[in-house]
């Protein structure tokens, strides 16, 4: 049953698409992005990789710091301070490389652990890390807690993006992200969640990546 589960899981995500809606994508260091300034092509910039102090540089308006913000809310500053120097201009940011991001998925998966997620940071991709889901996994009741936050965990249906398609349900992980699959849909969040988020329950289960 668990070799079956894991064939699925690879065809899915061979079949879903290669990027992600990423606008709930945190920016950081490591990332490396692309701008581009709508009819001002000496503006474009091909590759912008934010530097450890979470800044770019975008001539003309100098040094920007990005980290925290998504790519809607850079395009947005970087339209607001370039309008300063041009007419209404259009600015698209997009992430050409995503940095690494550190991830934990638990629960009712083959591999509990800490993984370092590439390229893209998104559900499916976290489940894969893990190997799959096991038999017993409850596929109604997914949660992820974003960054150790002990409120409002994300509920997922993964049969909304399994059976019907619905890559909105695929979501953009960040950094300390905890993807939880339940298996009796009796979840608990003081119970189930809050040992996780617990730091030093962290460092001394999670303190490595899980290396298989």
């Amino acid at each position: 049953m668990k070799q079956w589960s894991m064939i699925f899981l690879c065809i899915l995500l061979c079949v879903l698409p290669a990027s992600v809606n990423a606008g709930d994508y945190a920016l950081g260091p490591g990332d490396t992005l692309a701008v581009n300034v709508f009819g001002i092509p000496d503006l474009n910039v091909t590759e912008a990789t934010v530097r450890p102090d979470g800044k770019i540089t975008m001539p003309p308006v100098g040094e920007i710091m990005v980290t925290g913000m998504t790519v809607a809310e850079l395009s947005s500053q970087l339209t607001e301070k370039l309008g300063r120097y041009y007419e209404e201009p259009i600015v698209t940011v997009t992430v050409k490389n995503f940095r690494t991001t550190r991830i934990y998925v638990v629960g009712q998966v083959a591999k509990p652990g800490a993984y370092e997620l590439d390229k893209r940071h998104n559900l499916m991709d976290a489940i894969g890390a893990a190997q799959g889901w096991t038999q017993d996994a409850l596929k109604t009741k997914v949660y992820i807690i974003r960054n150790g936050s002990r409120e409002n965990p994300t509920k997922v249906n993964l049969l909304d993006l399994l059976q019907k398609g619905d890559t909105s349900k695929n979501y953009v992980l960040n950094d300390g992200d905890i993807v939880y699959l339940s298996d009796n849909g009796r979840f608990d969040f003081s119970r189930d969640i809050v040992p996780l988020v617990n730091p030093i329950w962290l460092i001394r289960n999670w303190i490595s990546p899980h290396t298989g």
